[in-house]
């Protein structure tokens, strides 16, 4: 993931280039104006999209089915994968993006990657057989080897965190294919752990002397995309969920609510989560480790949310046998996950006392609602009453953020 690192010799992509013609990997100009998403990193993260799909849907079985421990267990490795190979596109694009057509072949290998991982992840649930999926995995990453060894090659003094970049996470790759052989329980779980500390590590490895530029209105941007993705997925889900419920249950009255709440939440998350001028979360080396790393709770939570409405309506409509605390929980403890997240990495130092003390306590009250008779309405109440103290109280002027 590259971070920032004060390297002035960066460039603006010139679209000039004729049409066969391959474009030197020059660092990008971190500071160039109007810089915005493309149409190709778009396309990229709806291909994320299904992945992100199906590891929802399959939480989903798991949770409904009583099977917690297996289930967010496998949902936490899976969305790790999806989540990292998205992460390190995102964050190389922003520093050597040339949109000619070598790179965006290789960014079609790594969707097809995408696609292969996603294609496994019922049978890596259901089966603990994670051959599809590291198998996905693996196109992308080598894909990815293959773009930082092109940028290494006009990269001047950065040349050698690019390399850097390519070796360390060649050799992870390495640790993954291993990773087949361990049989499932215990040890596969460690392993997993282990290699993910190795996956996590190749940034810090890479950038510790030198740090690649890039751009943070495009990086934030980005990360903005993505989660406004993964809630429409929530919502989407849902109404499916909801729709298929429509001739299983005696009064619409329930659908009706658990639609309307539906809609509140996620409009709420998405509120609170463009809140903070996200760009200053970006300022430095730890800052923006922080930001991308801790992005996996955010964006996790946020799809894991749309599986806990359809545990409720399973619940609703008989297919499940879990007390409706059980059920609540599914709902609650992935919104609480979210506004914490989301108020570490970015509203926590944008914030007056207010909204440092109203966010975090909400997240509380969140967790605590499934106690209660009404608990997804007071999950409602209390995130719109979150939205107000925000309308209220704007995020406070950049000097209050620390630069360290």
């Amino acid at each position: 993931m590259p971070v920032s690192g004060g390297y002035s010799v960066a460039v603006t992509v010139n679209t000039d280039t004729p049409r066969f013609q391959l474009r030197p990997m020059l660092p990008r100009d971190p500071s160039q104006p109007h810089r915005t998403a493309s149409p190709l990193e778009l396309f990229f993260d709806l291909v994320f999209v299904v992945a992100v799909s199906i590891a929802s849907a399959q939480l989903h079985h798991a949770l409904s089915e009583g099977h917690f421990l297996h289930g967010i267990t496998s949902y936490a490795m899976l969305f790790f994968a999806i989540w990292w190979a998205w992460m390190n596109f995102t964050w190389f694009a922003t520093s050597f993006d040339t949109d000619d057509w070598l790179y965006r072949v290789t960014t079609f290998v790594q969707m097809g990657g995408v696609l292969v991982l996603a294609a496994g992840i019922p049978r890596a649930f259901n089966e603990g057989d994670f051959t599809l999926t590291v198998l996905g995995y693996v196109v992308m990453r080598v894909a990815m080897v293959a773009q930082w060894l092109r940028a290494s090659r006009s990269a001047g003094p950065l040349r050698s965190a690019t390399r850097r970049y390519a070796l360390g996470i060649a050799a992870v790759q390495v640790l993954w294919i291993l990773f087949l052989l361990i049989p499932a329980g215990p040890l596969q779980i460690v392993a997993f752990v282990l290699f993910v500390l190795a996956e996590i590590s190749v940034p810090v490895f890479a950038e510790y002397r030198r740090q690649t530029p890039w751009h943070p209105h495009h990086i934030t941007e980005r990360y903005g995309l993505f989660t406004l993705i993964v809630l429409g997925e929530s919502l989407l889900a849902s109404a499916n969920a909801i729709i298929d419920a429509l001739d299983k249950v005696e009064s619409l009255g329930p659908l009706i609510a658990i639609s309307v709440l539906t809609l509140v939440v996620t409009a709420s998350l998405w509120w609170i989560y463009f809140w903070p001028p996200h760009h200053r979360a970006i300022t430095s080396f730890g800052r923006s480790l922080r930001y991308g790393y801790a992005h996996y709770f955010v964006f996790g939570a946020a799809a894991a949310f749309s599986a806990g409405i359809e545990v409720e309506l399973d619940v609703l409509t008989g297919k499940s046998h879990l007390s409706s605390i059980a059920a609540s929980l599914t709902v609650t403890i992935p919104i609480a996950i979210f506004l914490l997240a989301i108020w570490w990495i970015a509203i926590r130092e944008n914030a007056d006392r207010v909204v440092n003390t109203v966010v975090p306590s909400g997240a509380v009250l969140v967790l605590l609602d499934p106690v209660l008779p009404i608990p997804v309405t007071l999950t409602a109440l209390v995130l719109v009453g979150i939205v107000v103290v925000l309308i209220l109280r704007p995020p406070v002027a950049s000097s209050r953020i620390d630069k360290a």
